[in-house]
């Protein structure tokens, strides 16, 4: 249809007809005297001559590896965003992305084997303070991974972990009565069991006046947006010790790594989370957490049943309930390390 510039806005009150087109900085949308179409579109998008598309998806993914990206807004590449930061490695790697046939593998493997991404992350008091976001990259990135990456890594960890791919929004296990504070009663949360709960949390279902509790760091949904948060709430580590997807998972770990004597299991349960064996002092820890966890339960035996009761998977026939609710309380400390949680 045709479009006009409208007089205060007034839809009344057209003025001068106005076509499709693109900034002039950029290049044009299509050749004179044509009529631009979704085609036309497509093509000006991925076009050679178009360097816009080629560096915002750089500078995305930058940002997934180095927790800010070379320009910090990523969702703003306008005249109202910084500078980038390094534009030389920016326009390199977005004409080698395009070059390649927009090949986002070689693009991965572009970063995460430069010798910029394989540094140490140890960082001293003098450049902490001179470079606190690490802008100057002169250290390997260090940040607490999203709620929604330590969920899926526990389920898969565990051996829990549903792989489908596709299909109906599921809904996991929330506190009840969420869903009935914020619609005032009309909308009841009915929570899916079976290997629904246990399917990546992209597929969970979303309501936008009540987000799933699981994720801390989510995005408010009123607008698009593009920059991760930081699962930084103290709320979230109560969550990750106490919420039923993770004690299960951490019971499910427990009996995935079980391979004879208790220090055996630990250890290669140790390894299937942080894919490294422990060292002597990381062994003494975890032994004497086993220790006093079987010393606890067995005092309380009621205690170990109640922790093995939680969620759907039911108890390995191999260990005694003692046994695995104190293999189980280790596996959650585990998953509760901050080397479980923090990109590295």
């Amino acid at each position: 249809r045709d479009s006009f510039i409208l007089a205060i806005g007034s839809y009344e009150q057209p003025g001068e007809k106005v076509t499709a087109h693109t900034p002039d900085v950029l290049p044009p949308l299509q050749k004179e005297g044509e009529h631009a179409n979704r085609l036309d579109l497509a093509r000006w998008l991925v076009s050679r001559d178009n360097p816009l598309t080629a560096r915002v998806t750089v500078n995305r993914l930058w940002q997934e590896f180095f927790g800010i990206g070379f320009i910090k807004s990523a969702e703003d590449f306008g005249v109202q965003s910084e500078i980038p930061k390094h534009p030389e490695a920016l326009d390199w790697l977005a004409a080698d992305f395009m070059d390649n046939g927009w090949d986002f593998k070689k693009l991965v493997r572009n970063i995460v084997t430069s010798r910029t991404y394989r540094q140490s992350s140890t960082v001293t008091s003098t450049l902490l303070e001179k470079d606190p976001e690490n802008r100057l990259l002169a250290r390997a990135p260090r940040f607490r991974l999203p709620a929604w990456m330590i969920r899926d890594q526990a389920l898969a960890s565990s051996g829990l972990l549903v792989r489908q791919l596709g299909g109906e929004p599921v809904k996991p296990w929330q506190p009840p009565g969420l869903w009935s504070e914020v619609t005032f009663g009309k909308k009841k949360y009915v929570p899916d069991t079976g290997e629904k709960v246990r399917r990546r949390t992209l597929y969970t279902f979303w309501r936008r006046i009540s987000a799933p509790p699981m994720l801390f760091d989510s995005a408010k949904r009123e607008t698009c947006e593009v920059t991760s948060g930081r699962t930084n709430s103290p709320l979230h580590a109560l969550a990750i010790l106490n919420d039923p997807l993770y004690s299960e998972a951490a019971r499910a770990l427990a009996s995935r790594a079980s391979t004879g004597t208790p220090a055996t299991t630990l250890a290669k349960a140790f390894e299937l989370i942080l894919a490294r064996p422990p060292g002597e002092d990381e062994e003494a820890a975890l032994t004497k957490i086993y220790e006093h966890a079987v010393a606890s339960f067995t005092a309380h035996p009621e205690s170990a049943g109640a922790f093995l009761a939680v969620g759907e998977t039911p108890p390995d026939s191999r260990l005694t309930a003692i046994e695995q609710a104190a293999l189980a309380t280790v596996c959650l400390s585990i998953l509760n390390t901050d080397e479980a949680l923090t990109k590295e």
